[in-house]
């Protein structure tokens, strides 16, 4: 029997662990492992035309799975380009292996030719960053690297010479011993204890939830519940928590909106759940606060805490609920729920109905139809800026449905990427990308690979020929936006060029039925819309000197945003609220 290469091992050792997919560029130091993947039966090499959306589409693949995914690239320029990519991933917790291909071993040191240190290089934006130096230390490394990036969540990576690569493997040596399972994580008792002599004592509890309430809906149902507590929620808790929710009071936050601001504010004691909201600015000063994360260092780095719970949001709400008081009074909640529903009745609602005459196209409009055309169970990928906002306010979550984006690192371009990524997962899911005009064409040489594999994509191009958060950020702070325009370009006839189903929209009757055409279509689609670039939207709440700022600069139309079918389910949560 043949033996092994050290790139061969590399690869059974990534199969083992789970992964299906390596996304990458091929190049001279990375050869030995490509060919290996080509190679094996249980795992697929992607071809991508650029590193970082090899590592986005790893990134985004790994969030929806929660399992290991794979990303390389070579020596030099090659692993460089994965760095924006990993970051992104790294504060995703998404758990990502990248390879970072190097020049020959004996090279290194030397000032050689592509030569970098990605040992070094990469070390912030990982768990775990170590250099493959011999054949018999890489089983160790690989396993290393695979149960940092599986247990803490997020990315490591394994550098490794391509001379290294193609050497023979030592005979045993590559285990593997990977818990499949992560463990729950409770609190200690006299925690619990603490704890519910807090939520007992206050008489206007609120809850705000994270992405770390994910898999914990009822139970967050069931505790707001019983202590008659308003539900807010950050932008990556909405998918998690504002369906089925009879206690919505909105998002806080720089895109929030409802009551959400207002309730954390009026509120005697505050619980964030699985949040480490950034924004500290709309976080309370004077009200008590306790938070709940799974992530130790996360606790009171956002904000002064009363007292930290060191647990997961499911466990510690289980053990949490049965010992707490019901509340007697549903006075605060009721409040605040007909308080949320003026907040948005409030909102211009004008720019996603009666529209039809109007152009360019209002983006709340196309993203309105937008949610009521996509499937049931869609992924959705969200560029960072105005598309951002759009996604926060009309996409409605039920469950099923997913909505991914660069929401901590905030990078651009990062939408059609995580499509690629999301997409490889499953062929028969519908996945959109919601893409600003600056974002899709930073990247846009990977729509040749959803041609390329035949990626059912959809792209959405929100097209204003301009960066439209950009000149909010400048307007905001008294500037004249400067540089942040685009040259009109008709993106549809470069998808038709790359051979996709390429669809121009310029008149707002025509949204519905293109949106209709593209997901009909079998195949790649990219429905190029033409907005209006003076459509931006301000937070619920922004300073004297931001709004005097913003006046100085003149000849925008800025919307308070308005909130698509969120009004609905808000006038829906108020017919449990007794009439006065």
């Amino acid at each position: 029997m043949a033996r092994q290469s050290v790139a061969e091992q590399y690869v059974d050792l990534l199969a083992r662990a789970g992964v299906r997919r390596m996304y990458g560029v091929v190049g001279d130091s990375l050869n030995p492992v490509v060919d290996a993947v080509r190679r094996h039966d249980r795992l697929e090499w992607i071809q991508v035309r650029h590193e970082e959306v090899a590592a986005f589409a790893a990134g985004a693949e790994a969030q929806l799975t929660g399992r290991l995914a794979a990303c390389a690239g070579s020596c030099g320029p090659g692993n460089l380009h994965l760095i924006n990519g990993l970051f992104d991933a790294h504060r995703s917790m998404a758990p990502v292996l990248a390879l970072a291909a190097q020049i020959p071993s004996g090279q290194i040191g030397t000032g050689y030719f592509q030569e970098t240190h990605p040992d070094r290089l990469f070390q912030e934006c990982s768990h775990y960053s170590e250099l493959v130096s011999s054949p018999r230390q890489m089983p160790r490394v690989v396993q290393t690297a695979i149960q940092h990036a599986v247990g803490r969540r997020g990315v490591s990576v394994v550098s490794m010479p391509g001379d290294v690569a193609g050497e023979h493997a030592p005979a045993g040596g590559a285990e593997l011993h990977l818990p499949l399972d992560r463990p729950t994580v409770r609190p200690a008792d006299g925690e619990l204890a603490r704890l519910t002599e807090l939520v007992d004592a206050a008489e206007k509890v609120m809850v705000f939830c994270g992405r770390g309430v994910e898999g914990a809906h009822a139970e967050v149902m069931a505790f707001a519940g019983k202590v008659k507590s308003p539900v807010g929620h950050a932008l990556r808790g909405k998918e998690h928590i504002q369906y089925d929710n009879p206690y919505d009071v909105g998002m806080s936050g720089l895109l929030g909106y409802g009551a959400a601001h207002e309730v954390m504010h009026e509120c005697d004691l505050l619980l964030l759940l699985g949040t480490d909201f950034p924004y500290t600015e709309f976080l309370p000063r004077h009200v008590r606060t306790v938070q709940v994360d799974i992530q130790p260092e996360r606790l009171g780095r956002r904000t002064q805490l009363d007292f930290a719970v060191w647990g997961d949001v499911r466990e510690t709400l289980r053990c949490l609920t049965p010992a707490v008081r019901e509340k007697p009074s549903r006075r605060f909640l009721d409040r605040m729920l007909r308080h949320h529903v003026r907040e948005l009745e409030g909102a211009v609602g004008a720019y996603t109905h009666d529209v039809d005459g109007h152009t360019p196209i209002h983006p709340e409009y196309v993203a309105s139809v937008l949610d009521e055309e996509a499937a049931a169970d869609a992924v959705f990928t969200v560029d960072t800026g105005m598309c951002c906002v759009w996604a926060a306010r009309y996409l409605t979550p039920n469950g099923r449905r997913r909505v991914l984006g660069s929401f901590v690192h905030g990078s651009m371009a990062n939408a059609l990427p995580q499509a690629i990524g999301a997409q490889f997962l499953d062929r028969s899911r519908q996945v959109v990308s919601l893409s600003g005009d600056g974002g899709f064409s930073m990247l846009m040489g990977d729509f040749l690979t959803l041609v390329q594999y035949g990626l059912p994509v959809k792209v959405v191009v929100f097209n204003n020929s301009s960066l439209g958060m950009v000149d909010l950020e400048m307007m905001v702070d008294g500037l004249p936006p400067h540089g942040t325009g685009y040259p009109h370009t008709d993106f549809a006839a470069i998808a038709t060029a790359a051979g996709a189903r390429g669809i121009r929209v310029e008149k707002p009757a025509r949204v519905r039925e293109a949106l209709r055409e593209a997901f009909a279509h079998d195949g790649p689609a990219l429905v190029d819309v033409v907005t209006d670039p003076n459509a931006l939207a301000l937070p619920p709440r922004i300073t004297t000197e931001q709004v005097t700022g913003f006046a100085l600069s003149a000849g925008r139309t800025v919307l308070t945003g308005g909130v698509g079918r969120m009004i609905d389910l808000a006038r829906a949560n108020l017919r449990n609220v007794p009439r006065p």
